[in-house]
């Protein structure tokens, strides 16, 4: 059987990021013949239209990295109602020129962490609608926000909350299959 390739990013920088803590604990649920690829979006400067077609190397390095992956996650923080500009401009660098969009028919999850009791429900759905225009394959179901994160995370930044991680596990098994459906002919 082949595997499934993943390719996984947060849209945050932070060090201790605790959407990172949901990539490091997928990448420890996956279901057999998955893999995950965690990428940082460190480095990727700010969207400029003018290098579009001549991007920097650790651009091109991203999307070459979505092309080669059968299906995507990506952990999502909320930052004022909305997903972070650093996710935004890492999905405006990768999706330039659109002739030449990795993300077209890509399966997709999304999953994100927030410090408070609604997760990160608004910046989800605007990133779905991002994702929409870029001809993605959103997963539906199960939606993976985690609330209170800070309390189901411990000092290593080791996702420790057993709800969480099987709803995680649910993510992946669902995306997996969805991703073989998409697939047949």
């Amino acid at each position: 059987m082949e595997k499934t390739k993943i390719f996984g990013f947060a849209g945050s920088l932070r060090k201790n990021s605790y959407n990172k803590a949901l990539l490091r604990a997928a990448a420890e649920l996956l279901p057999e013949n998955t893999e995950l690829e965690i990428f940082d979006l460190e480095g990727i400067s700010l969207f400029n239209q003018d290098l579009a077609l001549q991007p920097p190397t650790r651009v091109q390095e991203f999307k070459s990295k979505i092309k080669t992956a059968d299906a995507l996650v990506i952990a999502t923080p909320e930052y004022n109602y909305s997903m972070p500009g650093v996710l935004k401009n890492a999905i405006d660098w990768a999706s330039r020129p659109y002739d030449d969009n990795p993300f077209n028919n890509k399966p997709l999850a999304i999953i994100g962490a927030s410090i408070g009791p609604i997760a990160t429900a608004r910046a989800q759905y605007h990133l779905r609608q991002s994702c929409v225009f870029l001809n993605m394959h959103l997963l539906n179901k199960p939606e993976v926000m985690v609330g209170y994160v800070q309390e189901k995370v411990d000092n290593s930044g080791k996702l420790t909350d057993e709800k969480t991680k099987k709803i995680i596990k649910i993510m992946l098994v669902n995306l997996v299959a969805w991703t073989k459906q998409l697939k047949q002919p």
